[in-house]
């Protein structure tokens, strides 16, 4: 389906009544992201010696389908995976934002 054909089905199942919600529905991604928090850990001292560790990046992600209970995803990031999930996130603005500008 090219630009023209995709602009042409949309406006058309817009129009139709609860064409929105129909596409809204048909669209959405399973399971879907509920909720999002984070928080950095900092070591406040080490043990018997050993170097203090580098804060690490703690990711809890809620994760769930409609009608069910949550699961939860936790990730944890060093100072360079932080740095590299950033470097993508600014990759993939760009990429919307070329395909934006191009409309």
């Amino acid at each position: 389906m090219d630009q023209a054909q995709l602009e042409a089905f949309l406006t058309a199942q817009s129009r139709k009544q609860g064409g929105g919600e129909s596409l809204l529905s048909q669209s959405r991604w399973e399971p879907g992201l509920r909720g999002l928090s984070w928080r950095v850990d900092l070591p406040t001292s080490a043990s018997r010696g050993q170097p203090v560790n580098a804060p690490v990046a703690v990711v809890e992600l809620e994760m769930g389908r409609t009608g069910e209970d949550s699961e939860f995803l936790c990730l944890e990031f060093d100072e360079a995976k932080v740095n590299q999930v950033l470097k993508k996130m600014a990759e993939i603005q760009e990429s919307i934002d070329r395909v934006v500008h191009q409309s």
